[in-house]
């Protein structure tokens, strides 16, 4: 890759999953990669793949206040962030009324609040530039539901909601957003990664028990390759006109579209209702 098209990357959550592979990827496409790790080995390990073009930096994303000095001392070291990928995150199980308000926190602290305090560090020297990019990490479950992932849905609808409207909002400045939704990839989302709650309300075994097994008898067989997201991200940063959306695996796109179908007809077999709730 000429150096002239070589970009900045600034990756959270890049020791395992997609982060890894993102890293991975662009690193190998000639790109300059600042990732986030949580320890030592790991700054080591990730320092390794690519010495002089890999920078880690340790940096929890839910420390809030250390995140705007942390990443200003990554632009003095490496200088501006071309693209900002929010990728740390992961996955809560359990029904609704058996999780409690402090796992709901800590779930929005990782998948909402973090993403969203990176993106206020990096926005405005992206802003003064006119120039930038930042993808969120979502999932298509910001777009569909199942039961006993509330809190993680819940966490990604926010997230994909706030995406689009920065979007709008920073379209004028030549800053695009874009906000990536995976559907079933084999990362460690539904293995090690996912924080599961302790069942408690056996009126809830026969719904949500079946789901449960399935999911983790499916980790590490799911259809989506990591890899292959990896390449479509650099696709999307490499275009001119990135979409706002983008759903990646074909799980995704049947689940969603079956969703955007339920959702229209139901739309349509209430307007009479919707219709008269205005003032004549």
């Amino acid at each position: 890759m000429a150096a002239s098209s070589s970009r900045t990357f600034l990756i959270t959550g890049v020791s395992s999953g997609f982060g890894d592979a993102f890293a991975r990827a662009a690193l190998a496409d000639g790109h300059v990669v600042v990732g986030t790790v949580r320890g030592e080995a790991a700054r080591g390990a990730f320092e390794a793949l690519a010495p002089g073009r890999a920078h880690a930096v340790m940096l929890d994303v839910t420390d809030f206040d250390a995140i705007e000095p942390v990443v200003a001392a990554v632009m003095q070291r490496v200088g501006p962030i071309d693209v900002l990928v929010n990728n740390a995150g992961y996955g809560h199980e359990g029904t609704l009324e058996e999780s409690g308000l402090d796992a709901m926190r800590r779930q929005f602290d990782v998948n909402v609040f973090g993403a969203v305090a990176m993106t206020k560090a990096v926005l405005p020297s992206m802003r003064e530039r006119r120039s930038g990019h930042i993808v969120n990490i979502t999932s298509m479950g910001g777009f569909i539901t199942m039961p006993g992932i509330a809190y993680y849905c819940g966490s990604k609808f926010a997230l994909e909601g706030i995406s689009e409207v920065l979007a709008k909002e920073v379209a004028g400045f030549g800053v695009k957003v874009t906000a990536v939704a995976p559907g079933s990839f084999r990362t460690e989302w539904a293995g090690r990664s996912m924080v599961r709650t302790e069942r408690t309300l056996p009126d809830y075994d026969a719904l949500f028990e079946p789901i449960r097994k399935a999911r983790q008898e499916k980790d590490g067989k799911q259809a989506g390759d990591p890899a292959k997201a990896a390449q479509a991200l650099l696709r999307i940063v490499a275009d001119k006109n990135p979409p706002v959306h983008l759903l990646l695996g074909r799980d995704a796109l049947r689940l969603v579209r079956d969703k955007l179908a339920v959702m229209s007809s139901e739309i349509d077999a209430w307007e009479p209702l919707s219709a008269s709730t205005d003032h004549d």
